[in-house]
């Protein structure tokens, strides 16, 4: 259950912030999926969300 609401919030971060991230480089990786729905383009950044798991979880086990 835990996972499923890290997912939910790390798709709607990515979401909000989807033209600053892509500035980066992020959202552009393979596994980002893309998609239209109903009018509305919607992004999931499945890639970019191991990503920056790998990364805070090894900041993590660094401090």
């Amino acid at each position: 259950m835990r996972w499923l609401i890290v997912f939910l919030l790390a798709f709607l971060i990515f979401n909000g912030l989807r033209g600053w991230l892509q500035k980066l480089g992020l959202g552009n990786l393979p596994g980002d999926f893309s998609f239209k729905l109903r009018g509305r383009e919607w992004h999931v950044p499945l890639g970019s969300s191991v990503l920056l798991s790998v990364l805070a979880m090894a900041i993590g086990f660094f401090f």
